[in-house]
């Protein structure tokens, strides 16, 4: 399950490199499945790629759909780059009771932030999230990081 604590972090602007899919809520677990593995074999990587990077942007509450992105900070041929921009991001911590909960920890992690975090913060989301999975990942007690790229709201 999510930590419930959601601190704010300053990046630094960081180039990935990986693949794009457009994706939507109702396929997204097949398409992170299937574009991780067609990302393994574009970088000739059977066993984990660490640092692992899962971003989705331009979010369409009516249709669902957006766009979604697999990668790393390896740079390889056939990659498509992606470079996330500096600037504030909130971050979650999300610990799956088993490995194999991931989909909905991590799920739960974003409807916790966007329905009990942002609602009444002086921030607004900017359409662009994104998961960091490390070393951390693979224990025995899993853990990743979630990033939701955020700014101020504006003042009227």
């Amino acid at each position: 399950m999510a930590d419930k604590t959601v601190d704010q972090v300053e990046k630094t602007e960081q180039r990935l490199y990986g693949l794009w899919k457009k994706s939507n809520d109702r396929t997204v677990s097949k398409d992170i499945k299937a574009l991780s593995e067609a990302y393994r074999v574009a970088v000739a990587q059977v066993d984990t790629v660490l640092p692992f990077f899962v971003l989705s942007q331009n979010y369409n509450a009516q249709t669902r759909d957006f766009e979604l992105f697999i990668g790393s900070v390896y740079e390889r041929d056939g990659l498509e780059t992606l470079t996330l921009p500096a600037g504030i991001y909130a971050r979650m911590t999300v610990r799956p009771w088993l490995k194999c909960l991931w989909g909905p920890a991590i799920g739960a992690a974003k409807r916790f932030f966007y329905t009990h975090c942002l609602p009444g913060s002086p921030y607004e989301a900017m359409n662009m999230e994104y998961e960091c999975h490390t070393e951390k990942s693979l224990g025995r007690h899993p853990e990743i990081e979630l990033f939701f790229a955020v700014e101020k709201k504006a003042v009227l």
